[in-house]
């Protein structure tokens, strides 16, 4: 068992982690506004007027939230990033109590909770309606849990893992990989002891029940994520790294100054011993980073995990420190403050677009690229913000000034859930009808009533549809200077589709 905290840190250590808590909830409440709304955050919200068990690209809980985000808050951006913020929030305090159950102190606490905050990536991932939102939270209420079992030796514990780890299934696929790692370190530790205990069973079952709707989904579309996983393979979206750079990459992404955190709570559960009473944790880091590597992961699949390295981290410096160099974990924190204070307006919507452009040049820090895309002057993460409204006002106003019994018939075709998707959330205001796309779900929420007789197409260089369409006509453009660049193009009105629409729509699915 941990040493037991004193009296005066039993009530200081919960009073630093609300503080922090609350500090970084109320960062992202006030940045909610500072841009646009985010491309795949139209998309969910879409998603969300067609709840089902599964989508595409994604499990059905982040539609569900989407959902009741706008039932609640309407179209309101706070509204929409008030559950993310939460999220982020409880991440800060959760890690910081983790510590706590690992031996930690008021220190260590405080220290581990600081650093969630001080994370470029989660700056970024909390800050939109996502499901990277959600994921580091679960897995950290999944680590609490494991933790908890060892210390009291109670099998009970596992029941929540299995609640909390069906619950992240729903979030998103990445947390089987996190299971797997659970379950190769249980195999190879003591805590193997767990496996015949009837409560890890039941974890077990009640994961797969809250998992079986969506995996019943999966095989009745014959596993649309599989299909995109493989497109996007073949389109080279993604950027591949190899196993060093990515390894440097999560130095980059989880701000530099916490490398010496993470990686010496790594070594604090291998080979200190203390530490190796939790070395589970560390052979489950282990695990997923072999295994992201080994599939060619994006960089950022990993960071979910880094909050129990945090909190292994912090009391690892706080029992190394207890008798000599304290002076070094007030430097610490201050170098942990002021790299946050330098680095927030990188990956948080703090500044105007253009001083954002000008910091980012003159700090000349750059965060890895996960994608491969052409994103102007911003990096992807901001320029995916912009345009978005512009573009709906200009399909408006092409709408608008058509014929009305032409206007009734006609279809608004996008080729991306982002285009598709912001049509839908600016589209009533504007007196538009929901779009169509053939991309990831949309595809499956098919054409509607259209036939195709009259087209206004988003995304395209018009030649597929000189292909298919009796006339094709440059009638607007849409661009914004802060916009990605694939998001610069010419609107076209297209008549005379050379079939039937409905019937063509199977074979225009686009999974990429």
């Amino acid at each position: 068992m941990p040493a037991r905290s004193t009296s005066s840190s039993e009530k200081l250590g919960p009073a630093i982690l609300l503080a922090l808590a609350a500090a970084k909830l109320c960062f992202h409440l006030l940045t909610a506004n500072r841009y646009g709304i985010f491309r795949d955050e139209l998309y969910y919200l879409a998603c969300g007027e067609h709840l089902d068990w599964g989508y595409v690209d994604q499990p059905p809980l982040i539609a569900v939230v989407a959902w009741i985000a706008r039932h609640f808050f309407g179209d309101s951006l706070l509204g929409l990033r008030l559950f993310p913020a939460l999220a982020g929030a409880a991440t800060v305090w959760l890690t910081g109590r983790l510590a706590r159950e690992m031996g930690g102190g008021v220190f260590a606490q405080g220290l581990a909770a600081l650093a969630v905050i001080a994370v470029p990536i989660f700056l970024v991932m909390h800050h939109w309606l996502t499901m990277n939102a959600f994921e580091p939270l679960i897995w950290m209420g999944c680590v609490w849990g494991i933790v908890r079992a060892i210390n009291r030796d109670d099998a009970r514990y596992w029941i929540w893992f299995g609640l909390l780890a069906g619950l992240g299934l729903e979030n998103k696929y990445t947390t089987a990989f996190f299971i797997m790692g659970v379950a190769i370190a249980l195999l190879v530790t003591r805590e193997r002891r767990f496996i015949a205990t009837p409560h890890l069973w039941i974890g077990a079952a009640i994961a797969l029940s809250i998992f079986l709707p969506n995996l019943i989904w999966l095989v009745r579309h014959d596993f649309p994520f599989l299909e995109l996983m493989h497109n996007i393979r073949q389109t080279h979206r993604d950027v591949v790294r190899g196993p060093i750079s990515f390894v440097l990459d999560q130095a980059m992404i989880m701000n530099p100054i916490l490398l010496p955190l993470w990686l010496g709570g790594l070594l604090w559960l291998f080979f200190s011993r203390g530490g190796r009473r939790f070395r589970i944790l560390g052979i489950v880091y282990v695990v997923m980073l072999v295994i992201f590597i080994a599939l060619r992961g994006k960089n950022y699949y990993l960071a979910a995990a880094y909050p129990m390295l945090f909190a292994s981290g912090a009391v690892a410096f706080e029992k190394v420190t207890a008798t000599r160099w304290q002076w070094s974990l007030a430097v610490y924190a201050i170098l942990i403050i002021g790299s946050t204070i330098a680095l927030a307006p990188t990956v948080a919507p703090i500044l105007l677009p253009e001083q954002t452009i000008a910091y980012q040049k003159k700090l000349g820090f750059e965060s890895p690229r996960a994608e491969n895309q052409r994103t102007g002057p911003l990096p992807q993460y901001f320029a995916d913000e912009f345009g978005w409204e512009e573009m709906a006002r200009e399909v408006a106003r092409i709408y608008n000034s058509l014929p009305p019994d032409e206007r009734e018939r006609t279809a608004i075709f996008a080729n991306s859930y982002g285009q598709a998707g912001a049509i839908d959330f600016f589209g009533p205001r504007l007196g538009l009808p929901k779009s169509i796309s053939n991309h990831q779900s949309y595809w499956l929420w098919g054409p509607r009533d259209y036939d195709g007789s009259a087209v206004i197409v988003l995304g395209s260089d018009g030649t597929g549809d000189r292909e298919h369409f009796a006339s094709v006509e440059v009638v607007g453009r849409a661009e914004h200077p802060y916009s990605r660049r694939d998001e610069h193009f010419d609107i076209f009105l297209c008549r005379g589709f050379t079939g039937d629409l409905r019937k063509a729509w199977a074979g225009m699915k686009k999974f990429d």
